[in-house]
């Protein structure tokens, strides 16, 4: 048990609020697009007390697991299914289409948060519940702050954790880590650990981290092969048919996610665009993440679609307004990509691109291996130049 106000209590506070964020942020894409197609006046409503109930739930149901968890065996049955979760979280998302119907009552709105936020934390509830390692006061105030940072702040999470790959990958090194942890303190082996193998106490959690890393790693390197020869999906294009493969113009693609970095990339088009004989076709284009799988059981494809399109065309507004503003015309797109660079590269290919401008962060070579680079993904998936623009 761990003591309240101990250092193992505010390590393991923090692991919990990781957790939750690391496996909760589609959850609550959600409970905001359950309650989108309702009435102005009722979606708030609805997302009150969807989301309040959806909370007493998942306290309700990782206490229960807190205890479940005391029982000999289940330990190592709940590490097996974290390390399996764990790696999941390094593969990219498929695409679902929708399948659930289009919600129009504020009970339905309700009633679909529920259920989709049972039956997707599952993986949430048995990683806090692990981490709590049976005391209530961690496990109650680690939901309590982490909940509603999830709930209020899930569009600004999912995109973080999309713009800096570090963040899934430490989540799911800590969720190996606490498997790890969670067999060796199992009551039918721990007695036996403790007496004839302590080193397995720092052993097994170590192995959790590098098992979840290597494989994953591995099966998403398979992963990232399989979705280059999948065709785009592509939400929003316009203006529709205004030169797409019509044209041998010089066709520029500025990849566009929101960020000041992005608009840099804009500034420089500006700059570049007097150095063409010819003004070149631009192509103003913002990838979105793929939501998680089970999103698409409980709403309708019209609803996963106009997520997409209002989440694209957002971010898509500011670097818009500039070109407006200077009079240069250009075409936009949104599509959907787990992989960003991936999803780059493709789109390139398919629509004859002839040189893509992107802006890097200009974070150090030490921080790209680490962090990962969307540029650096571009120059190594694709032949089509690729002019960077440093910060």
């Amino acid at each position: 048990m761990i003591e309240f106000g101990t250092p193992a209590f505010w390590l393991a506070l923090l692991q919990i609020i990781g957790v939750n964020i690391v496996l909760s942020g589609d959850n609550a894409v959600v409970i905001a697009l359950a309650a989108r197609s309702l009435p102005p006046a009722q979606q708030k409503r609805a997302i009150f007390w969807g989301s309040s109930a959806a909370v007493v739930m998942r306290i309700v149901l990782t206490i229960v697991a807190v205890e479940l968890l005391k029982l000999p065996a289940l330990k190592l049955i709940g590490a097996l299914l974290l390390l399996w979760i764990a790696v999941q979280l390094l593969l990219p998302e498929e695409d679902g289409e929708g399948e659930g119907a289009a919600i129009s009552s504020m009970a339905a709105a309700i009633r679909t948060i529920l259920i989709a936020d049972l039956v997707m934390s599952l993986d949430n509830v048995i990683g806090v519940a692990a981490v709590a390692k049976g005391s209530m006061p961690l496990l109650i105030i680690g939901l309590a702050i982490s909940i509603p940072l999830v709930i209020f702040a899930s569009t600004f999470l999912l995109k973080l954790m999309e713009r800096f790959p570090i963040i899934i990958t430490l989540g799911a090194a800590l969720l190996g880590y606490v498997a790890g942890d969670m067999a060796a303190s199992d009551p039918l082996v721990g007695s036996w650990i403790a007496t004839n193998a302590a080193w397995l106490h720092t052993a097994l959690p170590v192995a959790g981290v590098v098992i979840v890393i290597g494989l994953g790693k591995l099966l998403a390197a398979r992963a990232e092969a399989e979705e280059e020869e999948r065709p785009l999906e592509e939400i929003e294009a316009g203006p529709a048919g205004s030169g797409v493969g019509e044209t041998t113009m010089h066709k520029l693609l500025l990849p566009i996610d929101g960020s000041d970095a992005s608009l840099r990339a804009v500034g420089q088009l500006l700059t570049m665009r007097d150095w063409y004989k010819e003004a070149p076709e631009i192509h103003l284009l913002n990838v979105q993440h793929v939501l998680h799988k089970d999103v698409a059981q409980f709403v309708s494809p019209e609803d996963m679609k106009g997520y997409y399109h209002d989440e694209g065309l957002k971010e898509l507004a500011a670097a818009r307004a500039r070109l407006d503003g200077a009079g240069v015309p250009y075409q936009h797109h949104v599509v959907i990509g787990d992989l960003a660079a991936e999803t780059i590269a493709h789109f390139a290919r398919e629509h004859g691109i002839g040189q893509i401008l992107m802006c890097t962060h200009g974070r150090s070579a030490a921080a790209d291996l680490v962090l990962g680079s969307v540029a650096k993904g571009v120059l190594l998936h694709t032949d089509v130049p690729v002019t960077l623009v440093r910060r």
